[in-house]
Parts: structure tokens; C-alpha cells; sequence
């Protein structure tokens, strides 16, 4: 019983499983089967492009999440802390792959459950069903409201706007890999302006500098 009021805990952390009564999550328990899995720290999660055929749920670690843009020029590094569903919204769909590698910085536990699960309980829990679809909508809606959002009045914010486009989570420390030239084009300016202003912000502490890396300690920061 101790082990079961554990998962519940671990469960109740993820906005999924929020709402169930201790009536539903024993029946949960006793239906479903949750795979347990246990990562040294620098172990791959999943690959880009890798098929989504379950459901990851972080209970305890830290995770590095880095995507890659399409060609390649660039990619970001994130950094995840438990509680995190691992992208819930790769499960369906016309594309269901990950889009982001995932490697562990800790030794890191994991609740999994395969996609014949989630279906089950989709269709055996209302609460579930309707968690699932608050946080398909809520991501459909925040990206679809991205192309409305006013204009950046400047390079900084543009420069700004770009680090928060490219992040799966809008805080916390994040590493760019690009050179000043890709990011001039991605933001429509010249090197030299864009390197005038990274090192204004740099001077800021807000981020630092390297050959073809910018880090940000604190992505929050850049926008206060």
C-alpha cells in the first residue's frame, strides 16, 4: 500500500492526473500498467524523430532537452526539472515523433505508459480525457497566438524574441548554439549590429558570449 500511495503522489504532480479521486486513482492503479524506469545521468531518453509510442513522466531528476532547426544552422539546449510530461502532444497526430533529443544531467526516474494505456484511459476516465485535451488546447492556442503578438520595437527585442520562440519552457537556463551570422539572418540585421547588441546584454548580465554559443543563465531575466 505505501508503494501505492507513492505512485499516487507521483502521480498527482502531473496536471493529467489532477482532479481523480483516491476511489479513481485505485482503480487506476490496479488497471493500468506503469512502466518504472530508472537513467544514469548522460543516458538518451528518446531521439528527434524518434516515434512517440509512450508516455514519459519525470518523477525525479534533471533533463537536457535540445532541439535542432531543420537545416541544422542552430540548435538549443534546455534544462528540465521533475515534475514534466515529456511532449505530451507527440502521441497523436499527423507527425508523431519528438521533435527535441532528450538526455538526462542527473540520474533521473521515470513513470512510462504505452499509447495502448493512454487510450484506455482516455476512454475509461472523463477527467483524464478532458486534462488531455486542456493540454493539447492550451499549447495549440499559445502557438497559435504567436504570429499576433505585437511586433518587437527593436533588435534587442527581436533578438529576445527569437531565444523565447525557440524554447519548449519560457524560463531557466538556455544554451544557443549559433553563429553571429545565422542569427543576424534570423532576425533580419547585420552581424555587426546584432553583435553591438549581445554584447550590451552581456555587459547586462543577462547572457554570455563564446565562440558560437550564447548562454542564458536565466531566460526569464531577458524578459523583465
Amino acid at each position: 500500500m505505501n508503494n501505492d500511495f507513492r505512485l499516487y503522489d507521483s502521480l498527482l504532480r502531473f496536471p493529467l492526473f489532477q482532479g481523480l479521486s483516491r476511489a479513481e486513482l485505485l482503480q487506476l492503479a490496479g488497471q493500468t500498467k506503469f512502466g518504472f524506469l530508472k537513467q544514469a545521468a548522460g543516458q538518451t531518453v528518446v531521439r528527434e524523430d524518434e516515434t512517440c509510442s509512450q508516455l514519459f513522466f519525470l518523477i525525479d531528476g534533471r533533463l537536457t532537452l535540445t532541439t535542432t532547426s531543420d537545416d541544422h544552422r542552430y540548435q538549443v539546449e534546455e534544462q528540465l526539472s521533475a515534475p514534466w510530461l515529456l511532449q505530451p502532444e507527440a502521441l497523436y497526430g499527423a507527425h508523431p515523433q519528438y521533435s527535441c533529443m532528450v538526455t538526462t544531467m542527473t540520474e533521473s526516474h521515470f513513470i512510462t505508459v504505452s499509447k495502448d494505456e493512454v487510450m484506455r484511459l482516455l476512454d475509461d476516465f472523463l477527467i483524464i480525457r478532458l486534462n488531455y485535451l486542456n493540454m493539447l488546447a492550451t499549447l495549440s492556442q499559445r502557438r497559435g497566438r504567436q504570429p499576433w503578438r505585437r511586433c518587437p520595437e527593436n533588435l534587442r527585442q527581436r533578438i529576445v524574441r527569437f531565444f523565447l520562440d525557440h524554447c519548449v519552457y519560457p524560463a531557466g537556463p538556455k544554451q544557443f548554439r549559433i553563429l553571429m551570422t545565422q542569427l543576424a539572418q534570423e532576425v533580419g540585421d547585420s552581424r555587426l549590429d546584432v553583435s553591438n547588441v549581445l554584447n550590451a546584454m552581456q555587459a547586462d548580465g543577462l547572457l554570455q558570449l563564446h565562440r558560437g554559443r550564447i548562454d542564458i543563465p536565466s531566460l526569464e531575466r531577458l524578459l523583465m
